[in-house]
C-alpha cells in the first residue's frame, strides 16, 4: 500500500453534485451548472453567489439540503475497497463548510478542499481557495514523496490532476470533457475502475 496513493474528486464520483441538488430542492435552475459545463472556477463561483444573493439563500439553507444527500450508489463500497489497499485523498473544489455529513458518511477519508467566506447572518460572501490549482499541485507533491499516483475525476477542474498522475482516470464524465480531452481513459463504473487499477498497480490486488 506505501508507495501507490489514489486521488478522487468528490462530486460526480463518489456523491451527487451538491449544487444540483440545491437547484432542484430550490427550483433555482441556473444552479444547475457546474464544472462539468463551466471550465472557469471563478467564473463559476461568481455566477453561484450572484445567484444565492438574488434569492436571498444563506449556508444553512445549503447545509439544510447537502445534510439529506448520500452517496452514490456503490460508492461507499468502493471507497472501502480503495482504503484496503491504497492511501486515498479526496481533492476537491467543493468547502468543508458543506462537505462535514458527507464524509462521515463515507467513513471519513481525508479530505482537501476550500473555505466560504460567510457573513455573521449567514450570507455567502466569497470564498478562499486553499491553493491555486490544488489538485495538479497535490498530485505533483506526492509524487516528490515518492508515491504513484492514480487519479480518477469526472469534469474540467480535474483534468489537470488526471494529467499530472502517473495514471488518470475520466470517470462517468459529460461528452463535452470526453471530447476536449480525447487523452484521458474514460470508465463509467466503480467496477471498470477498479479493473483498470488493479491492472496499473505494481502490486497484487484482491
Amino acid at each position: 500500500m506505501g508507495m501507490e496513493i489514489m486521488c478522487l474528486d468528490l462530486e460526480g464520483v463518489l456523491v451527487p453534485e451538491i449544487w444540483i441538488k440545491v437547484a432542484e430542492a430550490t427550483g433555482i435552475d441556473g444552479l444547475r451548472v457546474t464544472t462539468r459545463e463551466m471550465s472557469d472556477y471563478d467564473e463559476l463561483m461568481g455566477y453561484r453567489l450572484r445567484l444565492l444573493d438574488e434569492h436571498g439563500l444563506k449556508l444553512p439553507d445549503l447545509q439544510r439540503v447537502i445534510a439529506g444527500m448520500r452517496p452514490l450508489d456503490g460508492a461507499v463500497e468502493f471507497l472501502a475497497w480503495l482504503k484496503r489497499h491504497f492511501q486515498v485523498v479526496i481533492l476537491s473544489d467543493t468547502f468543508y463548510d458543506f462537505a462535514a455529513p458527507l464524509m462521515e458518511r463515507l467513513d471519513h477519508p481525508a479530505l482537501f478542499a476550500h473555505n466560504l467566506e460567510v457573513a455573521v447572518d449567514g450570507r455567502v460572501v466569497g470564498y478562499s481557495i486553499r491553493l491555486a490549482d490544488q489538485k495538479r499541485a497535490a498530485v505533483h507533491a506526492f509524487q516528490s514523496l515518492n508515491f504513484q499516483v492514480f487519479a480518477a475525476g469526472d469534469s474540467y477542474n480535474d483534468t489537470a490532476m488526471l494529467m499530472a498522475a502517473d495514471r488518470g482516470f475520466l470517470f462517468n464524465p459529460p461528452p463535452n470533457v470526453v471530447d476536449d480531452f480525447p487523452g484521458l481513459p474514460v470508465v463509467t463504473t466503480y467496477d471498470g475502475l477498479r479493473d483498470h487499477l488493479i491492472a496499473a498497480s505494481s502490486r497484487r490486488l484482491g
